[in-house]
């Protein structure tokens, strides 16, 4: 990998914001050139290969959007951040479409914009020893889209343990991006360059699924007319996504805890053991502890794959991701529609901030890819949502009406139903701290406490 520091472009009208970031990168290695606008920095674009631009909005003459449509024409691979003391939802939908990498309001944390360069460069070059290895399609990083405080510590993680052989456990709800985080590990990983291959454990019956991965010999059981390589061999040295391991079975647990402990399988119907180097990244949305607790799970083989666990929040937990995965996914689907929809209005973007999205992302793109099919103009508008997202609203649906026979966690659902409000009366107020907590009936110190308790973000 290119092992020269990153070369940025920052863009930005005001001169201080321009110096401010300048010596914040430069302290950590990276070459960083100013322009004052639009224009300017169209031109020494044209002549310096840069890594990443991070470009204010807001600017006279050209605008962030204008900038980044022409930075995008010139050289589609380019990454871009967008950065505004601004809150509109259109901007974000059309920047993310347009294909920034990010968009982070001002004013934003040192700690906040020193992550998000690190991130965006190593993809750049990720990308760029993708090509001139040959590996583009297979090892290009998938984008990990968001800006919130759980998605940046998971971005901050992936960094730290994709380098490393250790073998990884994913946690979370269906649909929050768990295979997604898999291949981001491999992209960045040191075996990027060899096979990364998933397979569903819950998709295959206990023989079926043993002979997926450690494959099998011809004549080892009805229908096996010839020998199979397993995933095991097929991906020796590369990186094997196991989805759903907590459905596998305690006999296919046992064998393939000889496979993590010893680094060696046995075919279906073989007689002589194969050695195997792969990386293992495993998923689930169970619970293995209670699974281990309850005997349907081996706890040898659960301490084995819960060396670094990574916990993928559901969305209705980071909210504020929602605009930025809006505004990819209408990208993405309008371009393989082929249709000219550029951004969503203020209700359809409430409707979504509004739904707590039972199916996560899986489910935001489906409403997204739906919403494009059916929208008649340029802009989404809530008639073109899911009839489920015009008619739920916040708080009431946070509260209950009676008790599940499992019980609640009361202290959570109190922090639930807190933070909706806050979000609702920040919403209300322009993101207007001492407004939102007039309204609240709170201390301005108290709203500020909170919003930070919860990564709420407040301009």
């Amino acid at each position: 990998m290119n092992d020269r520091p990153g070369r940025l472009l920052v863009v930005d009208d005001e001169p201080s914001m321009c110096e401010f970031l300048s010596v914040v990168l430069r302290k950590e290695g990276y070459a960083v050139d100013t322009a004052p606008g639009g224009r300017e920095a169209l031109e020494k674009a044209e002549t310096v290969p840069y890594d990443l631009v991070l470009q204010d909005l807001k600017m006279p003459e050209m605008d962030g959007i204008a900038l980044l449509r022409a930075l995008k024409e010139r050289d589609p691979e380019i990454l871009v951040i967008i950065m505004t003391a601004y809150s509109t939802w259109d901007s974000a939908v059309e920047a993310m479409r347009l294909g920034a990498y990010d968009y982070l309001r001002k004013p934003f944390d040192n700690n906040d914009i020193k992550a998000t360069v690190a991130r965006a460069v190593t993809l750049k070059r990720l990308h760029g020893a993708s090509r001139s290895s040959g590996e583009a399609d297979r090892t290009r990083a998938l984008p990990m889209i968001g800006h919130s405080p759980a998605m940046r510590e998971i971005l901050s993680l992936i960094r730290r343990v994709a380098p490393t052989d250790s073998t990884i456990l994913i946690s979370g709800e269906s649909g929050t991006g768990k295979e997604l985080v898999a291949r981001a590990i491999h992209a960045a990983s040191l075996r990027r360059e060899q096979t990364c291959l998933a397979v569903n454990c819950g998709a295959f019956p206990e023989s079926l699924l043993e002979s997926e991965l450690f494959g099998h010999k011809r004549g080892s059981f009805t229908g096996a007319v010839a020998d199979k390589k397993g995933l095991l061999e097929v991906t020796d040295r590369g990186t094997l996504f196991l989805d759903e391991v907590g459905e596998m079975t305690l006999t296919t647990q046992v064998k393939f805890l000889r496979v993590l402990e010893d680094r060696e399988f046995l075919p279906v119907g073989g007689t002589a053991t194969q050695r195997t180097d792969v990386r293992f990244v495993c998923a689930t949305n169970k619970d293995l502890g209670r699974e281990v607790e309850e005997g349907a799970f081996r706890q040898d083989l659960y301490y084995r794959l819960n060396v670094i666990p990574i916990h993928l929040p559901p969305l209705r937990e980071r909210k504020e991701d929602i605009p930025l995965l809006a505004g990819h996914f209408l990208a993405k689907h309008g371009l393989a529609s082929r249709r000219k929809v550029r951004s969503l209005s203020e209700a359809a973007m409430e409707a979504l901030l509004s739904y707590d999205w039972p199916g996560n992302i899986r489910e935001l793109e489906n409403t997204m890819q739906r919403a494009v099919a059916l929208c008649e103009g340029e802009r989404i508008e809530a008639r073109d949502l899911a009839g489920r997202l015009r008619t739920e609203s916040p708080p009431g649906r946070l509260l209950m009406t009676e008790i599940p026979d499992a019980g609640i966690d009361l202290e959570a659902k109190v922090r639930e139903i807190e933070k909706s409000y806050i979000e609702i009366a920040l919403k209300r107020t322009g993101g207007n701290l001492t407004k939102a907590a007039e309204l609240l009936g709170i201390t301005f110190r108290s709203i500020r406490y909170k919003a930070r308790k919860y990564g709420i973000q407040t301009r």
